[in-house]
């Protein structure tokens, strides 16, 4: 026989002083709740009596509601009780609740497809990805949204640290396409706001240190004598030309065509992939250098300048295929990468992704305003380059830490 009792989740108070009231029921020592549609201050919930104290402006109105609710559930339970031997309280939950509460995976793939046009392929990989990770996790797609709380927030997050191994940024990634799914069904008045269980929990930012080129490391691999053959040569350009064009990312260098670039006053133009902005800048003598050897005098304007891209039909057939063999050519230029880095005895792993860092610091270093430098690397917030301010600080005071007798 299922137990039903209405419990006030002191656990979940807001900023106002409010608790969600939600109905628990209890079947074969497994809990289950459902919300009640109420919010309350501690002092106006008689957990005995299970009524709204006389303090509330409402309370009898609100306790004929409550006690109105707590009937028909019973009732809903009773009934299926009768008619199932054995009846799970999913079921229960769900017979009692009816269309209440709509199912979670339910909404976010929906929600998925939704926005699949509206969004980069790789933002709605990754979040795909942390829907799919998330149902693996729960083991089930019989998942509401009031089945949330902090308690299994914290577990998942736990889980993603201890079992899958995941760093700060992923579990701060996966947490957060969570709450951004929750978010959008509480704008669509889907679900109410009480349900939102995502501000008493604890993301964590990785701090962990930036790596970089400093200026005599840029110059040693520029000299550096690689082996015969077109491909690490040209890596090594791309990587340079990252560097001197305010940290392009991967993609954006890959896809550079001559429309991109006004040669008479030396400037590139184009949209960024990732963020979808029109991001306009002027390049230095290196950058330009590299440019001009990649060039071909009959060269049409959506040509692309770097012979990186072999199948531009397939490339360009939709965002999928452009998605995966970004990264077929991302990992392939990571490894003549790495071997460059072994053969100067880096301390660490070169790759790619190096080059904007690279180019933020030593641009910091060489006296660049942070907004500049920001600007460049087409940050929406200035927040994210001082990360680099802060590594030109802690390389100052190393120097001087070293300089002291």
């Amino acid at each position: 026989m299922a137990s039903i009792k209405l419990i006030l989740r002191k656990h979940q108070l807001d900023n106002t002083g409010h608790c969600p009231l939600y109905i628990r029921i209890i079947k074969d020592r497994k809990t289950k709740f459902i919300t009640a549609g109420v919010k309350l201050k501690e002092s106006e919930w008689d957990e005995v009596k299970q009524k709204v104290k006389k303090n509330h402006p409402n309370s009898a109105r609100m306790n004929a509601s409550l006690a109105q609710k707590i009937a028909d559930a019973e009732a809903q339970v009773a009934d299926l009780e009768r008619k199932v031997k054995t009846v799970s309280i999913k079921k229960l939950k769900e017979a009692i609740k009816g269309k209440e509460v709509p199912n979670f995976f339910d909404y976010a793939y929906k929600r998925m497809e939704t926005i699949k046009n509206t969004v980069s392929f790789s933002t709605y990989k990754a979040y795909y990805a942390a829907i799919v990770k998330f149902e693996k996790y729960m083991g089930t797609r019989d998942v509401y949204f009031d089945d949330f709380s902090v308690t299994l927030l914290n577990d998942y997050k736990n889980h993603l640290s201890i079992n899958l191994k995941n760093g700060l940024t992923t579990q701060r990634l996966s947490i957060i396409v969570l709450g951004t799914i929750f978010n959008q069904a509480i704008k669509e008045d889907i679900i109410p706001e009480t349900m939102f269980p995502f501000k008493k929990l604890t993301l964590k930012i990785d701090n962990a240190k930036r790596l970089f080129l400093n200026k005599d490391k840029i110059e040693a691999l520029t000299n550096l004598e690689l082996p015969e053959g077109k491909k690490a040569t040209m890596w090594r350009d791309l990587f340079l030309f990252s560097i001197y064009a305010g940290g392009l990312r991967f993609s954006d260098v890959i896809e550079m065509q001559y429309k991109h670039y006004n040669k008479e006053e030396h400037k590139i133009s184009k949209n960024i992939r990732k963020t979808g902005r029109t991001h306009q800048f002027k390049i230095g003598k290196v950058a330009i250098e590299i440019l001009e050897k990649y060039s071909k005098e009959d060269a049409k304007n959506n040509d692309y300048i770097f012979p990186v891209i072999e199948d531009t039909v397939g490339y360009e057939k939709n965002d999928a295929m452009r998605y995966f063999l970004t990264a077929k050519y991302n990992k392939l230029a990571n490894w003549h990468l790495k071997k460059m880095g072994q053969k100067m005895s880096l301390p660490f792993d070169l790759s790619f992704h190096l080059s904007r860092h690279t180019f933020a610091t030593n641009a910091l270093n060489n006296g660049m305003r942070i907004e500049h430098v920001s600007k460049l690397m087409d940050h929406r917030d200035i927040s994210t380059t001082q990360v680099y301010a802060k590594i030109i600080g802690e390389e100052l005071d190393k120097a001087v830490d070293n300089y002291i007798y």
